[in-house]
């Protein structure tokens, strides 16, 4: 016969340490507060040993993320970029509805746009040939490759139809002229229909780095760009054509600006902690300024701009200046996103933890 059968120990009770308890106390990445710690769950000195919540840290405080190298120029390509696919749509609107102004003024705004933002790309790159090298090849998984071929296909439309416009009115029977003239219409209405592409590429681009303050923002930052975009289009159109000619540039301004602020509020309320980028420091007061001169220039142009030229330069004036800032904000915002590392890792614990517990994010 046999005795009682014996249960073994386990391997955390034969060690000493109350390993099971151990590992029940800590739960979801800490300790809990009041549960003793001590070997085998002894009280030293007759209070109960406790670890306090651990503060998050990184490794020797060191960011977890570089810094993007880039510098200003890239935020002054975001916004010339946005404000060449604007003013294209605005002058193919006024092509389309007869009005020879405001079609002058925005082809030639849309070209100049054009080339300060590919100067500006092209220098922070460093060398020109790099952009050429991305013709190379078409990766549609890659941001940057459907962005350079975009670029490409919107470039000449607008080239021509800027070009067409400076043709002295001496030389407009001659052939040369009239063939530009001729191809130059739908290449530019071509051109305008890339347009939105050219606006909401760089906001792809940058919401797929790891940079914490645009990859969180990846579903609302599009949006903030193309009605960045439209409002400094219309803006545009508005500060160099007469008001009576300037009817599409404005109601483009107007949905542009109303898109702007809007979407802009939605990505500040989903960000989750990293909205303390956009609401604090340099980024705070770029984005704050852009919101109130925004929101100056809607309310003028809705107000003035159809009445009073003074009036409609100020509230294009205004609209190109918040989209500007609006731009110089979110890519501060963004590099200010990479220097503390909660920013990096509290995010993704919580998607861990929601992923886990089988609910969203």
């Amino acid at each position: 016969m046999t005795g009682p059968r014996r249960e073994e120990p386990s391997v955390a009770s034969a060690n000493g340490n109350g390993g099971g308890r151990r590992a029940q106390m800590f739960q979801g990445g800490r300790w809990r507060r009041g549960e003793p710690t001590g070997r085998g769950g002894e009280h030293r000195g007759g209070e109960p040993a406790v670890v306090p919540d651990a503060e998050f840290g990184s490794y020797y405080g060191r960011p977890v993320l570089k810094a993007p190298v880039w510098e200003w120029k890239i935020a002054a390509y975001l916004f010339t970029g946005g404000l060449a696919a604007g003013s294209a749509v605005v002058a193919a609107g006024a092509d389309l509805t007869g009005r020879p102004r405001l079609r002058r003024a925005s082809w030639l705004g849309s070209f100049a746009a054009l080339l300060a933002s590919v100067w500006f790309l092209v220098t922070d790159l460093g060398r020109p040939a790099r952009f050429h090298h991305m013709l190379r090849v078409a990766k549609p998984t890659s941001p940057m490759s459907v962005g350079t071929w975009i670029l490409t296909a919107f470039g000449p439309g607008v080239g021509a139809a800027a070009i067409a416009e400076l043709i002295p009115a001496r030389w407009r029977r001659t052939w040369p002229a009239r063939l530009l003239r001729t191809l130059s219409r739908p290449a530019g209405l071509f051109s305008a229909a890339t347009a939105p592409g050219v606006a909401s590429y760089t906001a792809v681009l940058l919401s797929h780095t790891a940079v914490p303050g645009w990859n969180e923002a990846r579903d609302e930052l599009p949006f903030v760009f193309v009605g960045s975009a439209a409002a400094s289009g219309g803006g545009f159109g508005m500060l160099c054509a007469p008001p009576e000619e300037a009817g599409p540039a404005r109601a483009f301004a107007l949905a542009g600006a109303a898109g702007e602020l809007v979407a802009s509020r939605v990505m500040e309320h989903r960000l989750g902690l990293v909205r303390e980028v956009y609401q604090q420091g340099h980024a705070a007061r770029l984005r704050h300024a852009s919101e109130v001169l925004t929101a100056a220039g809607l309310a003028g142009t809705a107000l003035l701009a159809h009445r009073s030229r003074a009036g409609a330069a100020a509230s294009g004036l205004a609209l190109l200046v918040g989209s500007a800032l609006q731009r110089f904000g979110v890519f501060h915002a963004g590099v200010e996103s990479t220097k503390d590392p909660r920013y990096v890792v509290v995010p993704q614990r919580q998607r861990l933890n929601a992923r886990d517990a089988g609910s969203p994010p």
